[in-house]
């Protein structure tokens, strides 16, 4: 007998910047959302062209939310003026960074079924 866990991928994509504006309002995004043991939240950065550092709080945060609650967070489709701003930080070495959304979950998808929550 196979049993396949099923995972609950919930989604998110800012948009412009992720400054203390952008950052807030991706803060409150997450908040709404009750992590549950399992879940992959994935952080859509394709259409995110700056963030500065009082932007990088949110994402800590959110990093922070999902693994005191045995979540998994990925960024996805990081430009490279994000990019830049996370090596700078070194914090590229603590976020799990993928090249897009598809290889995400490609990659969750060939060890478990998915139910996506946007």
């Amino acid at each position: 007998m196979t049993l396949k866990q099923k995972v609950q991928v919930v989604l998110f994509k800012p948009e412009g910047s992720i400054d203390l504006q952008g950052g807030i309002a991706l803060s409150d995004q997450m908040a709404t959302v009750t992590p549950q043991p399992d879940q992959l939240w994935v952080i859509d950065l394709a259409a995110v062209d700056f963030m500065d550092s009082s932007g990088l709080v949110s994402l800590v945060q959110g990093l922070k939310a999902a693994h005191q609650s045995g979540c998994r967070l990925v960024l996805c489709n990081v430009k490279a003026p994000v990019r830049l701003i996370l090596e700078l930080t070194q914090l590229d070495s603590v976020f799990e960074i993928s090249g897009t959304y598809e290889e995400v979950i490609g990659v969750a998808d060939d060890s478990q079924n998915l139910a996506l929550v946007r």
